[in-house]
């Protein structure tokens, strides 16, 4: 097994550790900040398992499935947390979660035809702001500048999740063409 292959399984090892730490207090005040690390370094796996993969060649069929799917589990779950710790609306929660199904279905179909659909940088801008807006809200600083940067962060998380939504069906329309 490569190494994006091992930190994409890293990355899904990652989640209940990360989660433990965010839903309890096994570490007193500590367990939010090692959590907060967790998820810092889980999204690190992210960009490095497909920089390497991509520089030296090693994309393979499990990365194309696995990686997706760990990034999915990773900020679906951190989200669902969120909407229990009453710190995100499940409106927010919803769209996000909506959107990486939609697009998870869309790829399938699109795979069936023989269609690879690339990440676009709508996703890729997405996919930072959802990681910030998810760090900003676990750490929680409850002060009025911080809960002001946590609201810009989830609008605009919530917008680009649309907008790359938006932008991956209109781009790739041909694959729900019924000639395929």
């Amino acid at each position: 097994m490569n190494l994006p292959n091992r930190l994409t399984i890293l990355r899904t090892l990652m989640i209940p550790v990360f989660l433990f730490f965010l839903l309890t207090d096994y570490a007193g005040n500590c367990s939010k900040w090692i959590a907060v690390i967790v998820f810092i370094l889980a999204s690190l796996t992210d960009f490095l398992d497909g920089h390497i993969a991509r520089k030296y060649n090693l994309v393979t069929n499990f990365g194309k499935f696995m990686d997706p799917l760990a990034d999915k589990l990773l900020v679906s779950s951190a989200m669902i947390a969120l909407v229990g710790m009453h710190r995100l609306s499940s409106i927010v929660a919803i769209i996000i979660i909506a959107r990486e199904f939609i697009i998870s279905g869309f790829r399938l179909i699109a795979s069936d035809n023989g269609i690879v659909i690339a990440a676009s940088y709508w996703g890729k801008f997405k996919t930072n702001f959802q990681m910030f807006m998810i760090i900003m809200l676990i750490i929680d600083l409850g002060t009025s500048t911080a809960v002001m940067i946590e609201n810009v962060l989830i609008v605009i998380a919530t917008a680009l999740t649309i907008i790359s939504l938006v932008d991956y069906l209109v781009k790739n329309k041909q694959v729900l063409s019924e000639g395929n």
